[in-house]
């Protein structure tokens, strides 16, 4: 079996067990362990999985964070829908809170068509799309740079916390759960987003359906901190009892 071939295997397995391990592989395919592990490595590199001790998951298990551009390359048109629709509720004389998630960068370029508003975000992207805007006042938080092009750490929280309030907050997460709330895979971005949403009026959080039901590690918020929940998705009553319970105003974008 040629490599290519034996990759699309792994990739197979995964998906229909939830997890490979490295020995098991080993003997399905009747090669050497290490060969396995080249491949796994491959295939992570690529972001089809992530590796761990003795095998692999699927990159989605909840733990694991998309690169910059492959997160900017997912579910695209989608998020841009978001963006405009959010975008909408946003007036001059606005101050906003726009965190660093893709989506928030695709309304950031909504936004360049909006007057006498401020933007407060850790976002790198944001800041360079909407620098030159000479109606629009863009403040960076400052702090330590990450790998998502954003400000993170205890400077950027501290500044956010003592400095600014928004009477506004759009903001993306990892996933959303019905007993989880909104949730993270990355500790430093949730903690920026906590600040502003401590720090905050009306709070709408964007999320695209494959995001509902998605499992993140870090707690971000419970559904009562957020007014309104912009979506592309549907929800059964289950969801829609949380909704009313928490007064979450749905926000679709067809």
């Amino acid at each position: 079996m040629f490599a290519l071939e034996r990759q699309k295997r792994i990739l197979e397995l995964l998906n229909q067990h939830g997890s490979v391990s490295v020995s098991k592989l080993s003997a399905e395919f009747s090669i050497t362990e290490e060969t396995v592990r080249r491949d796994l490595e491959k295939l992570e590199k690529q972001e089809q999985l992530l590796r761990t001790h003795g095998g692999a998951v699927p990159i989605d298990s909840g733990a694991y964070e998309l690169s910059l551009e492959k997160r900017k390359n997912t579910n695209t048109l989608v998020k841009e829908k978001l963006a405009k629709i959010a975008a909408q509720h946003v007036f001059p004389g606005d101050t906003i809170f726009l965190d660093a998630s893709t989506t928030t960068f695709f309304m950031a370029r909504e936004l360049k068509k909006m007057k006498n508003i401020t933007i407060v975000t850790n976002s790198i992207r944001v800041i360079n799309e909407l620098s030159s805007q000479s109606d629009i006042k863009v403040i960076a938080v400052g702090g330590q740079v990450s790998n998502n092009q954003s400000f993170v750490g205890s400077m950027a929280e501290n500044t956010i916390e003592e400095n600014y309030f928004a009477n506004k907050m759009f903001f993306s997460s990892k996933g959303v759960t019905l007993d989880g709330g909104i949730l993270e895979s990355n500790e430093q971005e949730c903690a920026i987003k906590q600040k502003m949403l401590k720090n905050s009026g009306e709070i709408f959080y964007m999320c695209d359906k494959s995001k509902i039901g998605r499992i993140g590690f870090a707690k971000l918020s419970t559904f009562d901190q957020i007014d309104y929940f912009v979506t592309d998705g549907n929800f059964n009553d289950n969801w829609n009892k949380i909704f009313e319970d928490t007064n979450v105003k749905v926000i679709k974008a067809e």
